[in-house]
């Protein structure tokens, strides 16, 4: 097979896939993938002579010999748990590989800050996967709402519902100091798209936040934005959601905007436009890792639920 060379950490995630056919679809090989789980099974449907370890030593050993040898690997794909990706990051670099890594780069900004520092000091860079601004319905509202005078503030409501059985807060992703909580593990790549969209944050405040879910109000430069984000699936009860599982939905004033279709391929998109040299870098994701960031910080607002459609509707 022709191309880059890969490496995989997180190889049995729930993501681990995309990023394997993004690898395969983009003519690139994966030389070796790690996972201390090994239920990693799939690997054979895209790449079966690809090496795996279960254990981080071990790859880093191999990863290290490949370097030495002259035959390095050229990019890492990071798909590991949030609060290890900045170390998975600096590994890529050391080892004189570009990453590329899924949603949230890092938790906080001051570990941004390290990661740039080790940027410029190894030569080699670091890319995010953020998705939602290569879907072709958020491309043309980003094309439409630049051409729009910049005084003009749209009213948008954000809500995404995506259904967790008991799993989700046993493992690292129910665990805030793991995970960021539910604003940074499922929400980090809205807030990129809505900050993308409507330009720079003005205002954050939240207004609710539970164990399985949390609500906001966010002023951005043109657009007030009610948020929503939710892993109980019967919070699906306030909309309607056809028997789904998973709820996504956009609104600008007043209007839906439907994108719930065309997410096969983004990841694909993602890896084409990283190896053609126009990834997102460690800058483009700042403004949304310090929104994030600071929610972590604030305790909730329960004075605004009144002003915040699903929370004022989820209190009657």
């Amino acid at each position: 097979m022709s191309g880059k060379r890969f490496g995989l950490i997180g190889a049995a995630g729930y993501v681990a896939p995309r990023h394997m056919d993004a690898i395969q679809m983009n003519n690139c090989d994966l030389i070796a993938a790690m996972d201390p789980n090994d239920s990693v099974g799939m690997m054979d449907s895209y790449f079966p002579e690809a090496l795996y370890f279960n254990n981080f030593e071990r790859f880093e050993r191999h990863i290290n010999k490949l370097r030495i040898d002259g035959t390095k690997v050229d990019y890492l794909s990071i798909c590991s748990p949030n609060y290890l990706h900045d170390t998975h990051c600096r590994f890529a670099l050391n080892n004189e590989m570009d990453a590329i890594c899924e949603k949230p780069l890092v938790l906080n900004p001051w570990n941004l800050d390290a990661l740039q520092t080790a940027e410029e000091k190894s030569g080699f860079r670091i890319f995010n996967i953020l998705q939602l601004r290569l879907h072709p319905v958020i491309q043309e509202l980003k094309k439409q709402l630049d051409q729009t005078e910049t005084n003009t503030i749209h009213k948008v409501s954000l809500n995404y519902i995506t259904s967790r059985g008991p799993w989700y807060q046993i493992s690292w992703k129910g665990q805030d100091q793991k995970s960021g909580g539910i604003s940074t593990n499922i929400g980090i790549h809205f807030f990129d798209m809505l900050i993308w969209l409507f330009g720079e944050v003005k205002e954050n405040m939240l207004v609710k936040r539970g164990r399985d879910h949390e609500a906001g109000i966010l002023i951005l430069e043109k657009a007030r934005v009610n948020w929503f984000l939710s892993v109980n699936k019967s919070h699906l009860n306030l909309f309607d959601t056809a028997g789904k599982r998973t709820y996504r939905s956009l609104s600008m004033n007043g209007k839906e905007v439907e994108f719930s279709d065309g997410f096969e391929n983004l990841h694909i998109e993602s890896y084409r436009k990283i190896l053609g040299g126009q990834g997102f870098s460690t800058q483009d994701v700042r403004p949304a890792i310090e929104l994030v960031s600071n929610l972590r910080t604030q305790d909730p607002d329960e004075k605004l639920i009144q002003e915040h459609a699903v929370m004022n509707k989820l209190n009657d």
